[in-house]
């Protein structure tokens, strides 16, 4: 029979059949060469990205945040507004310095945009003199992988001390590159000089720092060629410590008398002057981060991490104990295990479902497909620059059932011409290229249908890319692997399997696939036949569904949000009090929030619900974090023991704002509501951002209301008076007199070993203290005296504002909510829309209002996907109108991919899930696998036309005859989707919508296909022959019989047990 093939047939299909080493080498060669790639490929937690974004921030010492907006802000935003490639620019103007983002368009290249930017602020010659030089940097992210927190009751220096040696041994073991210390103040040497040293010999502030800096420097010298070689010259005067610093000569008296600078001050070792304190089980604490540079696993960082720990925790001195509070690897392993255990059960339960519709035989090689393809898609996925993540692994679940198809159809075919009494050989070739050109198209209709994912802009849709990249690879290895490689593989295979539970299995499946046949024939045919006889009243009820869940999904009473929320393992409280609070009042504040889930942690569990609490003042802002134990061994869920917290802190007096978070660093977290308000006038955001709070407050569901303004600290505004002026005093000597006596005059900034350290020179605290200690200051003047500050100036009393921001050069403000539960957020938006906001822009002329945060996102993700989907739908209509040659019948294939959206409603109210934008993602991708079962079953209905049946016969037999593999399709795409879409595990909860939308929606597209597509098949068709015999011509009637060409399904032949 091959002799006979060989000289009859022709093309690769028949070709490859006919060489079967060939085949066995190109699946030898995907499946090496993807172990080989799993080897090198690299892994991380979540995808790395670059961010479109260029930062410019400059330090402006001892300026208030109007001084920076209008010294250093406007310039720049003036400078570098024009450049092409940029977005938005959004500026943020802080005491003491300027932070400017501006954002990149998607299509901009990054280098050349930073190249202009930098030129452009170069050229800015008009910053303030006392503003340092602007750095302008890519904005890049740093991959962390642990987390290791140093705590004890011991000083801040002895601790810090421990900490930095831990950090020196980390770096020398192998596989740990980088490592920071994280949470603790910088370094300081003081230099505190009292007013009467300063008065005693005539020295100010300013002068004593220029002669320490002088006093310590590294010059080169250059060098010198002598008869023995050359010689380098340098000056080394070089000081680090502060017993350094304390001989450094400052004058000397007319006696000749040289007085040092331990002679008029206090000179110390210590940390900067700043609100800034951690603690961990209310002890000091200090954290080391591990990060994960180059090719560096997770998991291989957080090994290293913890071999060298256990070497050095013994060298630990008494009092100093450490723990890990995040480890990314513990993450990975778990998203690993997670994903791992879904696609095995996906594929047992693929590989089974096919051996009761397939022989064994045949079900083991169209299941082979899968790791084929996974493993070839493997080999080609670094190409494209992805890496094993908890997004890329969560592809290939989805490709797990969808995969199978194109295998499917060609393997089912082959099965039927195997029925029907063709050899293995000729069965391979003939049911092969039966199929071959729908699996083409089916295929690229997947392609295009996952391609609007490539487009979603922003940081989304970087994150998100990844499942297309995957998918369509893993595809296109599929199509060759369905249509080169496994009809080789059957046409080789052995007529009667010597296996006895081979012999077993294949007996049992053909007592199914018989019971099966019957079903098909005498239940799904008759039905089908009342079906084509009421087709119109049909349609009309299935196009009344569509419209039906339209509505209900329009109502609202099905919610679409950004993300579901993700719980995290740890509950954080964060408060925000007045700027320029006392210390004792933090502390106050911090004590309260740790003594409250201090009582949550006795009352359930103890040390089965939290394994530590860490807190951390900075500035003015409290942040608590409590460590919960794994899902599976705490009592309570994170959300649970939110809600006791916040019970248990209730009111706290003084604070601005407070936020409990349940999600925090997981998808769908941060504020549900971020309304940002613009305006020129910043007085007026105020007012407006109270008014709109208060109306946000008026929902009982929004919690955590932040109306984005805090009241600065108090400001002394210092005008010189005329007697100043007499004095030749003017307000630039002034001011720096004034902040280098209260902030202090840097005289220098230097790395010491890992460090870089600042000396301050200033007063002592005690005389800092007070307003009257302001009053009372003494300011040099030209001619050496010293005269009361309050004598020459004139003071006003103000409060400075705590920061500035701006967008595209306007002053914004930003009030923030969050919604409980989450899926309320649209109403109370739409609300807001209806009354609040035009209330607002009515009492305010010139205010205007915009979303941030997840409302921005959705609105942007969800109009580039729809975008994306249109031109989805476009191109798959041009995909199906090739091979049909027809512009009606496409419409007719693509009539299921609306109905898929109606299976995808259906399941998220079955699985109780809201509408999110990886359901959509899920729903765009289905369009194109919906229109697979379609295109095969109107492909095959065209044959028998062409064969000589009627409309009606002709559609009656192909919905028969693909009956089984649309099942084979549908429920392999189900069922490899099940695992994950049942999986209970918080690690999944976020990627379960999209597993949703494509496991409900294509089990409802598969009762579109078998009943509508049918019924809209033969409509088209008397439409057809109406307009013909309207325009006069005579219709084109066949009037072959389906049974002539048919017979029952049940009478086919079987294959040899």
């Amino acid at each position: 029979m091959l002799s006979k093939l060989t000289t009859q047939e022709s093309g690769p299909i028949s070709w490859m059949i006919h060489n079967r080493v060939t085949p066995n080498l190109l699946m030898i060669f995907l499946i090496l060469g993807g172990i080989f790639m799993t080897t090198r490929i690299k892994q991380e937690v979540f995808p790395e990205f670059e961010l479109d974004r260029v930062n410019i921030s400059v330090s402006y010492p001892g300026s208030s945040p109007e001084e920076v907006e209008k010294g250093i802000i406007l310039a720049i935003e003036d400078a570098i507004e024009g450049i092409d490639g940029i977005k938005e620019i959004t500026s943020t103007a802080s005491e003491g310095s300027a932070s400017v983002r501006a954002e990149m368009m998607d299509d901009a290249d990054r280098q050349t945009v930073l190249q202009d930017i930098q030129q452009e602020v170069d050229r800015i010659s008009t910053f303030p003199d006392d503003a340092e030089d602007p750095i302008v940097s890519m904005a890049s992210r740093r991959h962390q992988v642990l987390r290791l927190n140093f705590y004890g009751d011991v000083s801040e220096l002895s601790l810090r001390e421990v900490v930095e040696q831990v950090r020196d041994r980390l770096l020398q073991a192998d596989g740990i590159t980088q490592v920071d210390i994280g949470g603790g103040r910088d370094f300081e040497v003081q230099v505190q000089i009292p007013l009467e040293k300063l008065r005693m010999y005539g020295l100010t502030l300013t002068q004593v720092a220029t002669i320490i800096r002088q006093s310590s420097v590294e010059v080169p010298g250059g060098k010198v060629e002598t008869s023995g070689g050359q010689i380098l010259l340098r000056v080394d005067n070089r000081r680090d410590w502060a017993k350094e610093f304390a001989r450094i000569p400052i004058v000397s008296t007319t006696t000749g008398t040289t007085v040092y600078l331990e002679d008029i001050a206090d000179v110390t070792e210590g940390f900067e002057s700043s609100n800034r304190e951690a603690a961990y089980e209310q002890q000091r604490s200090l954290n080391l981060l591990v990060y994960r540079v180059g090719k560096q696993t997770p998991i291989g960082v957080s090994d290293a991490t913890r071999a060298a720990m256990a070497e050095i925790e013994s060298d630990l001195p008494p009092g100093i104990h450490w723990t890990i509070t995040s480890d990314d690897s513990e993450v990975y392993k778990q998203r690993l295990e997670l994903l791992l255990k879904n696609a095995f059960f996906g594929l047992v339960l693929v590989l089974g479902l096919l051996g009761l519709f397939l022989e064994m035989k045949l079900a083991f090689w169209v299941t082979m497909g899968i790791p084929i393809s996974f493993l070839g898609g493997l080999l080609f996925l670094p190409f494209f620059g992805v890496t094993i993540n908890m997004i890329s692994l969560f592809a290939f679940i989805i490709a797990l059932g969808i995969v199978v198809d194109d295998a499917i159809i060609a393997g089912e075919n082959i099965y039927e011409y195997r029925q029907r009494g063709f050899s293995f050989a000729e069965a391979a070739i003939e049911g092969a290229k039966d199929v071959a050109g729908p699996i083409a198209f089916s295929i690229l209709t997947n392609v295009v249908a996952f391609m609007p994912m490539l487009f979603v802009p922003g940081i989304m849709g970087k994150v998100w890319k990844v499942i297309p990249l995957v998918v369509i690879t893993v595809f296109l290895v599929s199509w060759l692997e369905s249509v080169l490689i496994l009809p080789s593989h059957l046409a080789h295979s052995n007529p009667r399997p010597s296996n006895p539970l081979v012999r077993a299995l294949n007996r049992l499946q053909q007592g199914f696939g018989r019971k099966f046949n019957w079903f098909v024939e005498n239940i799904y045919g008759r039905a089908l036949e009342s079906i084509l006889q009421w087709k119109f009243l049909t349609v009309a009820l299935l196009i009344a569904m569509l419209l039906v869940t339209f509505g209900y999904v329009q109502s609202g009473r099905i919610r679409m949000i950004l993300m579901p929320r993700v719980e995290s393992d740890r509950a954080v409280v964060t408060a925000n009090l007045p700027y320029g609070s006392p210390y004792s009042q933090l502390a106050k504040v911090r004590d309260q929030i740790v003594q409250a889930m201090e009582r949550v942690r006795e009352q359930n569990g103890d040390d089965k619900l939290v394994e530590g609490i860490a807190s951390e003042i900075d500035e003015n802002t409290i942040e608590v974090n409590a460590f919960l134990t794994p899902p599976d061994i705490r009592p309570l869920s994170t959300k649970d023991v939110t809600k006791l917290w916040r019970q248990e802190v209730g009111p706290i007096v003084g604070v601005e704002s407070t936020v409990f978070e349940s999600d925090r660093g997981g998808p769908g977290s941060g504020s549900s509501i971020a309304i940002e308000l613009s305006h020129r006038d910043i007085e007026i955001l105020d007012k407006a951002s109270a008014i709109l709070a208060d109306k946000l407050a008026e929902f009982p569901k929004v919690k955590d209301i932040d109306d984005g303004y805090t009241p600065g600290k108090p400001q002394f505004n210092f005008t010189i008076n005329e007697r100043g002026r007499s004095l030749g005093l003017t307000p630039t000597e002034v001011g720096r007199q004034v902040r280098d006596a209260f902030q202090g005059a840097i005289a220098l900034k230097q790395q010491r070993g890992a460090n870089e350290v600042t000396l301050r020179v200033q007063l002592p605290e005690s005389q800092r203290l007070s307003e009257f200690d302001i009053e009372r200051m003494l300011i040099a003047t030209s001619a050496g005296t010293f005269v009361p500050l309050s004598d020459i100036a004139d003071v006003e009393r103000s409060r400075a504002y705590t920061s500035i921001t701006r967008r595209d050069g306007r002053r914004t403000v930003t009030v923030k909510a969050d919604v409980d539960p989450i899926e309320d957020t649209p109403i109370i938006l739409a609300a807001l829309n209806n009354s609040a906001l035009p209330e607002l822009a009515h009492t305010f002329p010139g205010l205007t209002h915009g979303y941030q945060g997840r409302e921005a996102d959705r609105k942007e993700s969800v109009q580039s996907l729809m975008q994306g989907f249109a031109f989805a739908l476009v191109s798959i209509y041009f995909l199906l109108a090739v091979p049909f040659r027809s512009y009606s019948q496409p419409l007719i294939v693509m009539i299921a991919i609306p109905f898929g959206f109606v299976g995808a409603v259906i399941g998220h109210l079955i699985m109780g899930y809201s509408l999110s934008l990886m359901s959509m993602m899920g729903v765009v991708a289905l369009s194109g696998v919906v229109v697979n079962d379609s295109l095969v079953l109107v492909d095959y209905a065209n044959k028998r036309r062409r064969e000589g049946f009627n409309a009606h016969n002709a559609i009656a037999a192909a919905a028969m005859r693909r009956f089984r593999p649309v099942m084979l399709t549908t429920l392999t795409t189900f069922f490899g989707l099940a695992p994950m879409i049942m999986e209970t595990s918080r690690q999944a909860r976020f990627m379960i919508p999209m597993a949703i939308s494509l496991g409900f929606g294509i089990l409802f597209a598969t009762v579109i296909t078998l009943v509508l597509v049918p019924c809209l098949y033969l409509i088209v068709e008397n439409i057809r022959i109406f307009m013909q015999e309207a325009s006069g011509s005579q219709p084109e009637i066949a009037t072959t019989s389906h049974q002539q060409h048919i017979g029952r399904l049940g009478d086919n032949h079987s294959l040899p047990d």
